[in-house]
């Protein structure tokens, strides 16, 4: 079906006309439009929250405010402003301790976050930024810069229970040794115990236990049931973990290290959400994730790399041909994930794919060993020609030692 994501009446009636029995909502923008409310009028129950709990994502303000209400911990020292007043001096103040961090307050497709030293440098464009956010947003969000490194934790959520997945590490820096300007994601990796290489069990627990706090408090603000998939984009620090942001749905990359390496029945889980039954569902794992309900998982580790056009996030090459050797991907034992490609005749008349503005393809290597997986991935890369590139250090040692070293160094 194509179609576009606010025409309401054309998704129902396809669900409708196809008999659907419940949905999976992929992507921010059509829970943002409040596309789940709208399908529980025709009785299609949604992996997905209605947009009043959508604002999980969809208003930074929102989240930090609610956090700040229910006395859950995670949250930076912020302040949200409307207006300029103020403005500097709170800019300042931050500036002279850790550093700050600028957030537009709605959706920007993961690309509206700008943090001091990296994007910014000084305080008065740290100001210049907070104002122009102000214009179009009518709010900005100003946070102290936490100094650790992130995490991705998603859950599975019926409203009641949250469920945890492995964790997962983002890398959203479109070059190298984490360099450049933010982007949806260049890839991702996961470990084979279903932490990471510098976390520690409590912080996984910790982590989880916030995101149990967020499902409670959502039903006592709202009085509305959270089903769907809770995203947590968390930071280990010095003494804990911090909340950097909430997304309501999956990751992307991160729901491909995640789902490849699934083990229980993705639709049952479907159902379990949208019934309020995981807690009947799971089993209980008396050992690990302090003593957590669990789905189950393969004891695998995963790597992701995206493969996308240049000039990537900035000035991306468009319409451009690539070839995929599918075949040969097989034969590595990986898989490809097709992103934003268009499939149409070439000058020869023949199908091919061309290069849209955004990422285009993932490849995922899935392996005993982060090391291992990495290998599968990056072989998996170089079967995809024409004018792209990746980064080529996403899963490797050298970058995996460089984040071990540095929570020692901060947690001494």
């Amino acid at each position: 079906m194509l179609g576009k994501y606010d025409d309401f009446d054309a998704i129902k009636s396809y669900c409708t006309l196809n008999q659907i029995n419940f949905a999976v909502i992929g992507p921010e923008n059509p829970l943002e439009l409040g596309i789940v409310d709208s399908l529980e009028e025709i009785g299609v129950k949604s992996v997905g929250p209605k947009k009043v709990l959508a604002q999980l994502e969809t208003s930074k303000s929102f989240t930090r405010n609610l956090l700040t209400k229910y006395k859950i911990a995670g949250n930076p020292i912020f302040h949200i402003f409307a207006t300029k007043n103020g403005l500097y001096d709170f800019i300042k103040q931050l500036n002279d301790k850790t550093g700050y961090v600028i957030k537009a307050d709605g959706l920007m497709g993961g690309k509206g976050v700008k943090v001091s030293e990296d994007h910014l440098i000084t305080v008065q464009e740290g100001v210049t930024y907070a104002e122009e956010c102000i214009v179009n947003d009518g709010r900005v969000i100003v946070e102290e810069k936490f100094v650790g490194q992130e995490f991705s934790l998603m859950c599975f959520c019926d409203g009641k229970k949250v469920l945890g997945m492995p964790v997962i590490q983002d890398h959203k820096r479109a070059f190298e040794n984490d360099q450049g300007p933010n982007t949806g994601g260049m890839g991702s990796y996961s470990d084979k115990n279903h932490l990471l290489p510098f976390l520690t069990q409590k912080d996984y627990a910790d982590a989880l236990a916030i995101t149990q706090k967020v499902c409670d408090a959502l039903k006592k603000e709202t009085g509305q049931e959270y089903k769907g998939i809770i995203y947590g984009g968390f930071i280990a620090v010095k003494d804990g973990v911090r909340l950097i942001e909430y997304n309501a749905r999956f990751g992307d990359p991160e729901a491909m290290n995640v789902l490849a390496i699934l083990k229980t029945d993705f639709v049952d889980i479907c159902l379990a959400i949208t019934n309020g039954t995981l807690d009947k569902l799971a089993k209980v794992n008396n050992t690990d994730h302090a003593n957590s309900f669990e789905i189950e998982f393969e004891n695998k580790a995963t790597v992701c790399k995206y493969v996308v056009p240049e000039g990537y996030p900035d000035e991306p090459v468009e319409n451009e041909k690539i070839e995929v050797d599918e075949k040969k991907i097989h034969i590595l034992g990986a898989r490809a994930y097709y992103a934003n490609v268009d499939e149409k005749k070439d000058s020869d008349g023949k199908s091919a794919l061309y290069l849209t503005s955004s990422r285009a393809v993932a490849l995922l290597g899935i392996a005993n060993s982060i090391a291992d997986a990495e290998k599968v991935a990056e072989a998996a890369v170089a079967c995809v020609s024409g004018r792209v590139f990746h980064r080529k250090d996403v899963g490797t040692k050298e970058l995996i030692d460089k984040r071990v070293r540095h929570m020692k160094e901060i947690r001494i």
